[in-house]
């Protein structure tokens, strides 16, 4: 498990980028996030974000996630793998196979869960999401292929507009997730695969859940 703090204080970045905002700036992202299809629900903590997702998520759902400080940061990580729940935990089932090609091959297939969860990189206000990953992995469900989508941040990656968005991912969630891959993986990250999330087609898809706390990259 890591956390941002391991990393912040030793790591530059544009913190004018990384910043909570004010309450009528969160006010006009919702409006525009759910005018763009997105579902959005907003809690005031941690504790809160983890008891909409539990109760988002429907008993016996096949449950899967893409790497996330945020979610590792609310406990949801602990609880997928340890918590009182009936979901179906992929991550475990996937981790526990022994063989690097069949273990491969469920990752992929993962990316089709019931349900997938995960963070994201950057929020405009104008009303897209922004991410991106070294392998894919993280950011590879969420356009079409899981069935319900379940993205969590925290409040501080809110920007003006696309540009700063693009931006944040460049001079924050990058240099903090390439310190991160580097003591977990012993390999630095890369921003390899782009992804630009401007609107979801499918009512009820995507929700963001949005908490109003510094959380994540």
């Amino acid at each position: 498990m890591s956390q941002k703090s391991e990393y912040v204080d030793e790591t530059e970045i544009d913190a004018s980028l990384d910043e909570l905002p004010d309450g009528d700036t969160i006010d006009e992202t919702v409006a525009n996030l759910e005018a763009n299809g997105f579902e959005v629900v907003v809690a005031d903590s941690a504790e809160e974000a983890l008891d909409t997702i539990t109760s988002h998520i429907p008993a016996d759902a096949a449950v899967m996630n893409g790497h996330s400080t945020t979610l590792e940061e609310i406990g949801f990580i602990e609880h997928l793998s340890e918590g009182d729940h009936e979901w179906e935990s992929l991550p475990d089932e996937i981790y526990s196979i022994d063989d690097d090609a069949e273990r491969q091959a469920a990752r992929r297939e993962s990316q089709t869960a019931e349900y997938f969860l995960g963070g994201i990189n950057a929020i405009a206000q104008t009303g897209e999401l922004v991410a991106a990953d070294r392998s894919g992995s993280r950011i590879g469900a969420y356009p079409f292929a899981a069935g319900n989508v379940v993205i969590v941040s925290g409040v501080n990656k809110i920007v003006d507009d696309l540009d700063a968005a693009l931006d944040r991912l460049e001079s924050v969630a990058y240099p903090l997730e390439n310190e991160r891959a580097k003591d977990a993986y012993g390999v630095e990250s890369a921003i390899a695969k782009q992804l630009i999330f401007r609107q979801e087609l499918e009512a009820g898809r995507t929700t963001v859940v949005l908490v109003r706390e510094q959380l994540g990259y």
